[in-house]
């Protein structure tokens, strides 16, 4: 793997969006970093993209321990000594499903997860964030692409999966957050919605697919340097917070 290319780190990438975000930028010619919990898996997906041609390696993260966040960040630095771009694209939604709101009211929902979707959506990207500009500064370029969601808009908040809701609409101020500090250094922190998509999360009803969702993501996560940071986007509009 040539540390000439660019390098790309995304949390939850064995399977969905994670995995074909992996796939389209290996084709853009990225060294990829695969991460995932489930070590079979990953190892798995990661196999079953290098077989595509593709530069991929795995790499075991459950972004909700500190422990694991950290050794991730030092296999990245061992393999490639640079990181270019991180993904927040890890996420669970532990108050039901898109197919089925009814069964996830704000008033049967349980605080244990409401800190189980923060822990995950917001907590972990935060660290990771934390762990990976520093690496990013090195070299003076960085993109970050947290995967948010539409469901944590305020522009449009109604009811139903409150826990899931909440963990977005902190991930997008976030988002803002990062953007605002890391303001004047060629580090460009941005959100992505990709809609409701065919995953094991949003389930066989969605009427996207992974492959029509990703290229807003790795349009953010390959932006030029004069490109925005900052900002919520899909399919490369920008959309409202």
């Amino acid at each position: 793997m040539s540390t000439q290319r660019r390098v790309a780190l995304i949390t939850g990438a064995n399977r969905g969006i994670g995995f074909e975000t992996a796939r389209q930028l290996g084709r853009l010619n990225y060294d990829v970093v695969i991460t995932s919990r489930d070590g079979i898996k990953g190892k798995a997906a990661a196999d079953k993209l290098q077989s595509e041609g593709l530069s991929v390696a795995y790499c075991p993260l459950d972004v909700t321990r500190e422990e694991s966040r950290v050794r991730a960040i030092a296999f990245v630095r061992e393999r490639f000594d640079r990181l270019d771009v991180l993904i927040n694209n890890a996420g669970i939604m532990p108050d039901g499903t898109p197919e089925k709101p009814h069964q996830s009211s704000f008033f049967d929902t349980p605080l244990d997860a409401v800190v189980s979707s923060m822990e995950t959506n917001l907590y972990g990207p935060y660290r990771m964030i934390q762990l990976c500009v520093p690496v990013m500064r090195a070299r003076d370029y960085g993109r970050i692409v947290n995967v948010s969601s539409t469901l944590g808009q305020l522009n449009d908040m109604r009811g139903a999966f409150p826990a899931y809701r909440m963990s977005k609409t902190a991930l997008n101020a976030l988002t803002r957050i990062a953007a605002a500090e890391l303001k004047g250094e060629n580090i460009l922190v941005n959100a992505a919605s990709p809609g409701w998509v065919k995953t094991g999360m949003g389930g066989p009803a969605a009427p996207r697919t992974a492959a029509e969702t990703v290229p807003g993501i790795t349009w953010l996560a390959s932006l030029p340097d004069n490109g925005p940071s900052g900002g919520f986007f899909q399919d490369r509009m920008s959309i409202p917070w």
